[in-house]
């Protein structure tokens, strides 16, 4: 009951917080360049973030240009017209500014933290390097090798990521979700410098970016420095839209990574709809029933009841095109490959013909909620989010509208959700084993 007590009143404390941000609080507006600009003036303390959400990842991609969208992850860090290499990270931390940037599937993210007397300077540095990125060939080459050891270094110490590039590129057989962000090491190898200019200046338009600004900022100050730094930029023609429609997958498939592990590894994908869609919400709390916390499905019947499994967790990736659902698994010690896949297809078919409890359900929803809400506390995490929903769901609008439709979710969405994707028909299988002993074949 102390916990309970405790959980209600958390929530009710963040909702209050998240009521004082209204829709009406963010305000937007379009360059003359195509750059769109979202801005919420929060003057809580004296910082502001600065979010690029560039509408290029690997779906954007084709064979023999695999991995350039991460390419531009580092690539950009590395010197410009104004600021040369290594100079971005130091005027910004010169400035008490800091950055990151992460790449995906459908978009390639920068962000700028920075006290607010710094943001034009932060506005300067942007600028430039879109405006004027030096794709110098002694950069290019050194940036190149850092790509290939990342990619050899993740597939020998992930693995999930072994299998699950092997599980991508199985279901998906139309669709270019099924090649890896980081790309293939054939491609990494025989990029040359004009694949990636022109990439660049496709996808590195300003009409094909969203910036998000969030802080003790001002819309006049904002739409006067974006005017004086973005707005020169020259548009370019958008890029083409990925036409693709991965086929709907009519039977089971299989596959097998050899790398040495301690006890089998087992990845199971089913094909789920695009973010934007109206199952999202209960199959996001669906993969919170089956792995958040130790009472979850997974966690308590395979690591905790049956001991079958080390460890256990799903994951499903925000995506503009239909993805996969993944649900992933450690074999406990001694357990075989074929023991831990029944026994977690057998808690995937247990919602799907009991469904899940009312004591489940509320308590996913408390969870999904205080994530929601310790999400938007920060300007940072309101920031990613306006972004988030503003690519992904349509429109920042619906990022006010959530805790509504995570209240609307019932437990017979939940069943039906399972029982339409959870099916044999709509999933690949993946295990990852040791190598074969010699004299062995299989």
């Amino acid at each position: 009951m102390r916990k309970f007590l405790s959980l209600v009143v958390g929530l009710l404390f963040c909702h209050l917080a998240f009521a004082q941000t209204k829709v009406e609080d963010v305000k937007t507006f379009t360059l003359k360049n195509g750059m769109k600009i979202i801005v919420l003036e929060d003057h809580s303390i004296p910082n502001a973030n600065m979010y690029l959400f560039w509408k290029v990842g690997s779906r954007n991609e084709q064979p023999g240009n695999t991995g350039l969208s991460h390419f531009f992850e580092h690539m950009m860090f590395n010197g410009a017209k104004k600021y040369g290499p290594k100079m971005f990270d130091r005027v910004m931390e010169a400035n008490g500014g800091s950055n990151n940037a992460y790449t995906t599937e459908n978009v390639t993210v920068y962000t700028d933290w920075f006290p607010s007397g710094s943001i034009e300077v932060m506005f300067d540095l942007e600028a430039d390097r879109i405006g004027a990125l030096d794709i110098a060939p002694k950069m290019l080459e050194s940036e190149r090798g850092v790509v290939l050891s990342e990619r050899r270094t993740g597939l020998e110490n992930s693995n999930f990521q072994a299998i699950q590039a092997q599980v991508k590129s199985a279901a998906f057989f139309a669709h270019p979700y099924r090649w890896p962000v980081i790309g293939y090491e054939s491609d990494i190898k025989s990029w040359t410098k004009k694949d990636l200019e022109d990439y660049f200046k496709t996808y590195y338009a300003p009409n094909n970016c969203v910036v998000v600004i969030v802080g003790d900022v001002t819309v006049a100050q904002v739409k006067k420095l974006s005017a004086k730094y973005f707005e020169p930029i020259p548009q370019n023609t958008p890029p083409a839209k990925v036409r693709t429609v991965e086929p709907p997958q009519n039977g089971e498939k299989r596959v097998i990574v050899r790398k040495q592990v301690s006890t089998p590894n087992i990845l199971l994908a089913y094909h789920v709809p695009a973010t934007s869609d109206k199952d999202y919400y209960a199959l996001d709390m669906l993969s919170s029933i089956l792995s958040s916390g130790n009472s979850s499905r997974l966690i308590k019947t395979l690591v905790y009841d049956n001991q079958t499994a080390s460890s256990a967790f799903t994951y499903m990736p925000e995506s503009f095109d239909p993805n996969l659902f993944y649900a992933f698994g450690t074999a406990g010690r001694g357990v075989s490959a074929e023991k831990l896949e029944k026994e977690m297809l057998a808690v995937i078919e247990k919602v799907k013909k009991d469904g899940v409890t009312d004591l489940e359900l509320q308590k996913v929803k408390n969870q999904k909620l205080m994530e929601f809400y310790r999400q938007i506390e920060t300007i940072n995490g309101k920031a990613n989010s306006i972004g988030t929903y503003e690519l992904f769901f349509g429109s920042y609008k619906k990022l006010f509208d959530a805790p509504k439709f995570y209240e609307s979710v019932t437990k017979a969405d939940i069943q039906r959700v399972a029982k339409k994707y959870f099916t044999k028909k709509n999933r690949t299988v993946g295990y990852v084993l040791s190598p074969e002993k010699k004299g062995k074949s299989k």
